[in-house]
């Protein structure tokens, strides 16, 4: 049995999609086969090839035809690829069907449809549940939706769907993961076995700590597979990797579902997944999902798109983030600024009265008092320094007064058998916290009132909405939001910042930023702390390095800020137990470490960050000067790349050849630098650093940053960007001295060989004539 159905696509172009996209026919061939030999059910559309087992429906074929590579290992499954969990009926799995069919969809459709049924429930005797599988018109992926009929006034309460088990193994295997700004590992076989040979599993939450709706295992020489929703709305769900045997690699997304009574005693995933194979790597993944995702609301809606970000926060040169009183915040500032000579804005921790990850919300007044707070931030004002203050936007300390005297636990984020789960963050006190639930009005009225006084009354230029990006299943049936999923806290969010907007009209309109970056807060927040690029600091040596993920997709949408690049011990907050204090606060670091902070300030710069840099006093302007002069060249040279570095699109990220260096490396957050100390590694790093980018004018350039303290010349190799070279040009060479043309542009395969001074930062503009 076959059917061909024939298709007039449109070839797709432009700077949102990826080379491959360019070069697609424009003719595409939908093709279903069934040889009755074999009793694979194949859907095909010329890029991808389905097979689904015709007797179970078990996904036993996922081939890209440029590799010929199945990605399922068709010999180990033995999986189906969906679970459903019910309170009643327990787990439910295809394996557990005693009837299974599939059949075509209408012709104008063309998919397969397949359908599970009699699982001798006796509560649930005409249960169904149906799979749909298309195949893309015009990209290398098939897409899948799932629905369960007849389920006699149950919710299943979450269901797993699809299942991919026993992803096939291939040489140089990478997972990379939108974790935030996003991550990637090397050796992800091997991480998911632990040191008993037991299998690890991996999971990550959306909408919150994963930025975007995918994962990507890429290979070097084969066809690597992706994974990706369509939802829009922020339905509470995890992306997991799990290992299974000696070298096992399944994948699966984890739907939480609203515990509600179905209304027609159906449910139905309202978005459907995307399943295919993509040649390249994390970045050939990235175009292929940027081709979605910036068609979708949000990246229109953003605040920057809209024009609607505060002029102050996309003008800002640098950013210092530092903490405790005015002293050591604006102070600092100034001397910076004096030093740049470009505008600096401030984002200030422990302004606050109460202690750090113990006191919260308990914000106010501020901790030096309110005039000496007030006439610090008229004085920055004075100097073009705008400050923006910490306030978590979900916690409350469970030892406060107001925890009690205010029944906040009415209105906490509640597990499933109802009880809170307190957040213990600080590791002096101990202190619990916990996450108030952002679909209760009471506490979206308690932060924004707290908000709107901070800004009103004490003139403050923003707020830092720390852990916004993040979002909890909460199972309170007093709230009046579902129980569970649902999108309930990216709605409430949505009302808690035009609240906050709202009251402060008769102010100058406070920049909103966030913890973390994710496509679903881009209408709602200013700026988003991408911290990432200091993972290691926090990190450690885990396996996973970090990526531009979320910004080779979101760039051009977001202004993106931050990281932990310090030179000094961590700081200690005086209101925490003086037994921990350190005996000298922000003792500078080892000078063997000036290279991790040049990294970390280094991607910043390529990726299109604005830079930051922690813990800055002004002794560090003699004592540190080299690594300052760094920071300092890199905010200079930025200000005049703006089109490409925060509005531009990025690109293929060009190979760079250089010898590889080990450097020391630090890990040292807020807490990892007292207690247990400095804890040392290495890593092995490129001294060089580059990246490409689009300009809304669509010229190009590319971001180069050395980290060495040698004279370097390497090779910069822009072969995989050839679709986006002019065929002849000029290269500019722009730096903190200006701009100076180096050298023509021939041809469409551009090999750079730029001459890097040590510690070197520059833009290399390609020019048409």
């Amino acid at each position: 049995m076959a059917r061909t159905q024939s298709i007039v696509g449109r070839n797709w172009g432009g700077a949102f999609s990826g080379r491959r996209l360019a070069a697609l026919p424009l003719i595409l061939v939908f093709a279903w086969t069934a040889p009755a030999e074999s009793r694979i059910e194949r859907l095909a559309n010329g890029q991808l090839q389905v097979g689904l087992d015709g007797t179970s429906g078990q996904l036993i074929e996922l081939i890209d035809p440029i590799s010929k590579r199945n990605l399922i290992d068709s010999k180990s499954t033995t999986s189906g690829v969906w679970e459903l969990h019910f309170e009643d009926l327990g787990i439910v799995s295809p394996e557990k069907a005693s009837a299974f069919d599939i059949s075509p969809l209408a012709q104008d459709q063309g998919g397969l449809r397949l359908r599970w049924s009699q699982f001798g429930f006796p509560t649930a005797r005409d249960l169904r549940v149906e799979v749909d599988v298309r195949m893309e018109t015009n990209r290398p992926l098939s897409r899948w939706g799932i629905a369960v009929h007849n389920l006699n006034g149950r919710m299943p309460r979450l269901i797993k769907f699809p299942v991919l088990p026993d992803v096939a193994a291939q040489a140089g295997e990478r997972l990379a993961v939108p974790v935030w700004l996003g991550q990637e590992t090397a050796s992800p076989r091997t991480q998911l076995l632990d040191s008993q040979g037991n299998p690890r599993r991996w999971e990550w939450s959306y909408p919150g700590i994963l930025s975007m709706q995918c994962l990507a295992l890429s290979t070097p020489d084969g066809a690597g597979l992706y994974i990706a929703c369509d939802d829009t709305a922020g339905h509470l769900k995890d992306f997991a990797v799990f290992g299974g045997g000696e070298t096992g690699l399944n994948l699966e997304i984890v739907h939480e579902l609203e515990r509600r009574a179905p209304s027609d005693d159906r449910c139905a995933l309202p978005y459907s997944v995307s399943v295919g194979a993509f040649q390249g790597g994390w970045f050939e993944a990235a175009t292929l999902y940027r081709s979605w995702a910036t068609n979708q609301t949000w990246a229109g809606d953003s605040r920057l798109r809209r024009g609607l970000v505060p002029s102050w926060v996309t003008n800002t040169a640098l950013w210092v983030w530092n903490r405790g009183p005015s002293s050591g915040v604006i102070e600092p500032a100034i001397a910076l600024r004096k030093e740049l000579g470009l505008p600096i804005s401030v984002f200030w921790h422990w302004w606050h009265g109460c202690a750090y990850d113990v006191g919260f919300p308990e914000y106010l007044p501020p901790r030096e008092g309110e005039a000496p707070f007030k006439a610090a931030l008229q004085r920055a004002h004075e100097h073009d320094i705008h400050a923006i203050v910490y306030m978590n936007q979900r916690l409350w300390g469970m030892t406060t007064a107001s925890w009690t005297n205010e029944g906040a636990i009415r209105f906490a984020v509640k597990a499933a058998d109802g009880q809170v789960r307190p957040e213990v963050y600080n590791t002096f006190t101990r202190s619990p916290c916990a996450s108030m639930c952002m679909g209760t009005e009471f506490w979206r009225n308690k932060y924004a009132g707290l908000a709107v006084s901070a800004v009103g009354q004490l003139g403050v230029d923003g707020i830092y909405m720390d852990q916004a990006c993040s979002s909890l299943a909460c199972f309170d049936p007093r709230h009046g939001h579902p129980q569970g999923g649902g999108t309930y806290w990216m709605k409430g969010f949505k009302m808690l910042a035009e609240d906050i907007l709202r009251r402060c009209a008769t102010c100058d309109v406070p920049a909103l930023a966030g913890e973390g970056c994710a496509e679903n807060w881009l209408p709602r927040l200013d700026l988003m702390l991408s911290l990432q690029v200091s993972r290691e600091r926090y990190a450690g040596p885990d396996g996973w390095d970090v990526i531009p993920f979320f910004h080779a997709v979101y760039h051009p949408c977001g202004i993106f800020y931050g990281n932990y690049s310090s030179l000094t011990m961590p700081p200690y907050d005086e209101l925490w137990p003086a037994e921990f204090a350190p005996k000298e606060p922000l003792e500078i670091l080892d000078r063997k470490f000036s290279q991790q902070f040049l990294l970390e300030q280094a991607r910043a710069f390529v990726w299109g960050q604005q830079p930051t840099i922690a813990n800055f006093t002004p002794r560090q302007l003699s004592e540190r000067d080299d690594e300052i002069a760094f920071v300092l060249r890199v905010a200079k040279v930025r200000r005049q790349a703006l089109p490409y570095l925060q509005n531009g699109i990025m690109l293929t990220p060009p190979a760079v050849e250089v010898p590889q260096v080990e450097i020391p490396m630090s890990r040292l957050s807020i807490y990892a630098g007292q207690r247990g100390g400095l804890k040392e590694f290495k890593k092995v790093v490129a001294p060089v650093l580059a990246a490409a980018w689009l300009s809304p004018d669509k010229s190009i350039a590319i971001a180069v940053a050395s980290i060495s303290d040698e004279e370097l010349r390497p090779l910069i190799r822009l072969h995989d960007a050839a679709f986006w070279l002019p065929d002849r040009g000029t290269v500019c060479r722009i730096d903190e001295r200006g701009r100076t043309d180096v050298g023509q542009v021939v041809g469409t395969n551009l090999v750079l060989r730029p001459c890097l001074a040590p510690r070197d930062v520059c833009l290399l503009r390609l020019t048409r004539p």
